[in-house]
């Protein structure tokens, strides 16, 4: 029988069980995969821990992988036994093979390795929209990137160097440092010693960013709208501190009439049209070379729980990758 990791209870990494599991066959609209790569997210920890509730328990975490697909259902068209195929918005991916919606299914191109694809979908996707759709970056622009040498860190700064923008990042510690000036960053700011929004006013000659991306939440909150010039975007796309607290909407205005937003993958993913621009788009720009994807760690599905509490205790950079 295949294994998967399975959560019979929220917690800390240890209630990542590794066990056997019975996947059925596809059903109308599904596929099956059997994965080669399975990609690792921070949003797997809040679900592990209960921050955001899964529909019932047990069950399998994990969003993002890549493989050939198996076995596909009733009315499925565009995909084949053979064919491989990646994801970013699947779920319970933590597993050597899984049953997923086609509709949440792309084809990997020739020339992107399964370990890439798996670990561009979720954090490749999610960049696309925060530059491309949330706030489209123009060349010129002065952008502020939280976490910037994260999963989703390293590829948006890269992404938006290349779109002509001028890139300031923030990362947790010195080691870091180097990492986010080699992947787009003009500038880099070490967010817990120093006061971020002073620097970024001083780097910007007192202007600020026309938008900010904060994947970090409650400790970048709410010195990031304090980074963004009159009509500035602040984009808040995951809490990887905590949650950002509720907060009087006039500050918005006091603070330069701002706009704020709440994006998700999945709203977007949601339209099949949507999410094919949205991969084509990331498989050129990285198969361009303009963009490099960062697997900085491989480790196997069943060493999950010691993966979690790295990711969880700041000591990973880039992306990490799991085979079953």
């Amino acid at each position: 029988m295949p294994k998967a990791i399975r959560i019979h209870e929220y917690g800390g990494p240890e209630v990542l069980r590794y066990e056997e599991v019975s996947v059925g066959d596809p059903g109308p609209g599904q596929i099956r995969v059997r994965q080669s790569a399975i990609g690792v997210n921070f949003i797997d920890i809040y679900f592990r821990s209960g921050q955001y509730k899964a529909p019932q328990l047990p069950f399998t975490p994990g969003n993002e992988g890549a493989g050939t697909v198996v076995a596909v259902g009733e009315g499925v068209t565009g995909f084949a036994p053979g064919d491989r195929v990646a994801y970013g918005s699947a779920s319970g991916t933590y597993a050597e093979e899984v049953v997923i919606e086609a509709r949440m299914v792309v084809r990997v191109p020739d020339g992107i390795d399964d370990d890439t694809a798996a670990a561009m979908m979720l954090k490749g996707l999610t960049t696309q929209y925060l530059l491309r759709r949330t706030y489209k970056v123009q060349p010129g622009d002065t952008i502020l990137f939280h976490a910037a040498a994260g999963g989703v860190g390293l590829i948006a700064t890269q992404w938006a160097k290349h779109l002509g923008a001028t890139v300031i990042g923030t990362v947790g510690s010195p080691d870091k440092v180097a990492l986010a000036r080699e992947h787009g960053c003009d500038h880099v700011i070490l967010y817990r010693d120093e006061d971020f929004a002073a620097r970024v006013k001083e780097i910007t000659g007192g202007k600020g960013c026309q938008v900010v991306y904060d994947g970090v939440g409650k400790a970048t909150f709410p010195a990031s709208l304090d980074c963004l010039r009159p009509f500035g975007t602040f984009v808040s796309f995951g809490s990887a501190s905590g949650p950002v607290a509720a907060f009087d909407i006039g500050l918005l205005g006091q603070k330069g009439s701002l706009y704020a937003t709440r994006p998700t993958l999945f709203t977007h993913a949601a339209d099949r049209a949507t999410l094919e621009e949205m991969a084509a788009d990331l498989f050129a720009v990285v198969q361009s070379g303009a963009v490099m994807i960062p697997v900085h760690t491989r480790a196997k599905l069943a060493d999950a729980p010691k993966v979690h509490a790295d990711l969880a205790g700041r000591q990973t950079t880039g992306a990490t990758v799991m085979h079953p």
